[in-house]
């Protein structure tokens, strides 16, 4: 099967997945001075949190699928049930700013977050198996030791969201600010293979 209509597919969701998240943010219908916006600020750190994390997927995701050489019907399901759970953010993410960082929005939204993160992982794994134990995604990918921090990460964050709501939503931005600069594994390993430009 040709990649291109999973890739396109994919992209689009996750562009109607950031729009979606934007609209939760209602402008005021009352007030004209910056005191109005106010109320906006909860709404905002979440839709700017959920905004990296998308972002950060779909960075990763992107390099994971330029390395793909064949797609089948199990990375297709696999790459939809990665979508779903991407798709619950604007969900999770609306409830918790509109519930200031409340404990069950909070630890909704981890649960999401971590589930989006083993769903990406299945896909890496199915990719892995599709592809043959010496192709380049298990040569960049390895054991995914990034991957399985986060996951412990997004389990501390929920757990912890029982003591403080906060203490939740730090270690959710913590992760964020750990894969915020692009993972740069698959890149690196298809420039030593030379199938991409060094100077890129």
């Amino acid at each position: 099967m040709n990649k291109g209509r999973l890739e396109a597919f994919s992209d689009g969701v996750i562009a109607i997945i950031i729009t979606i998240m934007v609209l939760e943010i209602k402008v005021p219908e009352h007030g004209e001075t910056l005191a109005s916006l106010k109320p906006l600020i909860p709404k905002f750190i979440s839709y700017v949190l959920s905004f990296i994390y998308v972002g950060i997927y779909w960075n990763n995701h992107h390099h994971l699928l330029h390395a793909v050489k064949k797609v089948n019907g199990s990375m297709l399901w696999a790459n939809l049930n990665f979508l779903f759970w991407l798709s619950l953010f604007p969900v999770a993410a609306g409830w918790m700013g509109e519930h200031h960082f409340a404990l069950w929005p909070v630890v909704v939204y981890g649960a999401v977050l971590l589930l989006a993160a083993v769903s990406y992982t299945l896909l890496v794994i199915v990719i892995k198996r599709t592809e043959g134990q010496h192709s380049l995604v298990v040569h960049a990918i390895g054991n995914d030791a990034k991957g399985k921090f986060s996951l412990l990460f997004y389990i501390g964050g929920i757990a912890l969201s029982f003591i403080n709501p906060w203490i939740g939503v730090a270690l959710y931005f913590i992760v964020a600010c750990i894969w915020f600069i692009p993972d740069k594994r698959i890149e690196n390993a298809m420039r030593e293979q030379g199938l991409i430009d060094n100077e890129r």
